[in-house]
């Protein structure tokens, strides 16, 4: 059984960087792992707001939010 891991963005080279360490190397037998930019996906704000994320970059596993670095709040995507 896979454990889902979002992880939201906003394409900054803090976010891709970020996708690059955590993201892409996540084993996929162990997360079924989707990445959302919030810049380019304006209707999940809310969604990752509730899931608890502040700032971006982020992931969300199962139901947690783990912040990784500062790259943008959510305000600045509204």
């Amino acid at each position: 059984m896979t454990s889902k891991a979002v992880f939201y963005d906003a394409g900054c080279p803090i976010c891709v960087d970020a996708e690059r360490q955590f993201a892409e190397k996540l084993d996929p037998k162990q997360y079924g792992v989707e990445v959302v930019h919030l810049g380019e996906s304006k209707n999940r704000i809310a969604e990752a707001e509730a899931a608890g994320v502040k700032s971006v970059p982020a992931f969300v596993i199962d139901g947690h939010a783990y912040h990784i670095n500062f790259g943008a709040a959510l305000d600045a995507l509204k």
